[in-house]
């Protein structure tokens, strides 16, 4: 018959052959669950305890929380609270022989389960660079009690779960990180393919458009099409720019277009046109959110151009006869700040013979070089005034070559878009 202490070697020798062999699983790319469900298992068996919690730790609210547990579900709370939070704040394991004799123990959770902790550990789990990670809780020992022992081949079982932990985390955030970045692909391809592959012939003129987003997707849009189905008819032109940039933006702008279309389609007049897609817009965005936006129709018989500019400004009309450009303002407020918006008479105007309509968003005119100095109007309508004799793609591209040139590789913040409307000469 064997001796005790021959027993003892025995079953301690085989809760180290039970860590080595959790060590060999933590070393393989387990997801997160599936890793803290080992850990808690191990755990309970090596230490013979009835029940396992691994809390994990948030360090930006200073809260432990539930990610796996025996017997429990969704517990989150204060480190500032119970055992378990003074193991995090101390880093230090906190052994309780007699739960109910212990001031710090809160009986609650016995009352609400009807479970009873006659005991318990709980060991700090400290992963590289001394991060703490959470807290490793241990209820109801075999034995009278958690001993010395127990403490020993708790603390070294937490310190390979905490380095675990740590890596399993950082996969699973890289992953979601790789899957946000193929989402804002997949979006930014949506966005881009709503643009213009082709934009309409129209008998004297030249048309332009551009679109850049300052992120993966962007607030702004634009979009120019024919609105009947005959010779030399009118154009429809879409210039919108959503406050911000990023998904919400990129939605709210397509949404815009799309209801643009729908009117065209039904003939509606401009003003029908502007207080129904407001109106949309006031329901659909919250109040801290609006889309300034440009809807204007060119008469190509008549060179004549009728347009609302909601909160959309400066518009540049050059005349080329007086080598001028003409500032523009906002007709009305932005799309989504008030259902009844007003609506006033805008004064329509012509194009004569070399001049051009230049409609950019705010990307293009508050754009900043190194020094913080914004690239500004004057810069804008000297490359207008240079490319006079030029058609619509030309002066759109020494636009562009302006920008990059004043920003002298300074980052861009915001979208960048232009719809350039140009009457040959």
């Amino acid at each position: 018959m064997s001796a005790p202490e021959d027993i003892s070697d025995q079953l301690e020798t085989a809760a180290v052959l039970r860590l080595l062999e959790l060590s060999r699983h933590l070393a393989a790319p387990d997801n997160l669950q599936t890793l803290l469900q080992r850990v808690i298992d191990t755990a309970r068996e090596v230490l013979h305890a009835d029940r396992a919690t691994v809390f994990l730790y948030d360090d930006k609210t200073r809260e432990l929380f539930t990610y796996v547990a025996h017997g429990v579900k969704g517990l989150r709370f204060s480190i500032d609270k119970g055992i378990a939070g003074e193991c995090a704040r101390t880093r230090a394991i906190v052994n309780v022989p007699d739960c109910y004799a212990d001031p710090r123990f809160n009986p609650q959770f016995d009352r609400d389960t009807g479970y009873r902790t006659r005991c318990l550990i709980t060991v700090p789990l400290m992963g590289l660079e001394d991060e703490l990670v959470g807290v490793l809780q241990l209820l109801n020992s075999n034995k009278e009690s958690f001993d010395v022992g127990d403490e020993r081949m708790s603390e070294a079982l937490a310190g390979q779960a905490a380095v675990a932990i740590q890596r399993a985390r950082l996969m699973e955030d890289r992953l979601e990180k790789l899957k946000l970045q193929r989402d804002l692909a997949l979006a930014r391809q949506i966005q881009m393919n709503v643009l213009p592959r082709e934009l309409p012939k129209v008998e004297g003129y030249d048309l332009a458009g551009f679109s850049q987003p300052a992120e993966e997707t962007g607030g702004d849009i634009y979009d120019i099409l024919t609105c009947r189905e005959d010779d030399n008819p009118p154009i429809m032109m879409l210039m919108a720019d959503a406050t911000g940039h990023g998904v919400g933006p990129a939605i709210s702008v397509t949404q815009v277009r799309a209801m643009m279309r729908v009117a065209v389609r039904t003939n509606a007049s401009l003003d029908d046109l502007l207080l129904h897609i407001n109106r949309q817009v006031c329901d659909d965005l919250d109040g801290s959110r609006f889309v300034t936006a440009f809807f204007g129709v060119l008469d190509p018989v008549n060179h004549r151009v009728t347009y609302h500019s909601a909160g959309q400004g400066p518009l540049l009309h050059y005349h080329a006869t007086q080598r001028r450009c003409e500032w523009l303002d906002a007709s009305t407020l932005p799309l989504g700040i008030m259902a009844d918006m007003p609506i006033d008479a805008v004064q329509p105007f012509d194009l004569e013979r070399g001049d051009a309509l230049v409609l950019l968003t705010d990307g293009f005119y508050e754009y900043q070089n190194e020094a913080g100095q914004q690239l500004g109007k004057d810069r804008i309508g000297a490359v207008v005034d240079r490319c006079r004799d030029e058609d619509a793609q030309s002066l759109l591209q020494a636009l562009l070559t302006e920008v990059r040139s004043f920003a002298n590789g300074a980052k861009q913040l915001d979208d960048l878009t232009a719809v350039i409307v140009k009457r040959r000469a």
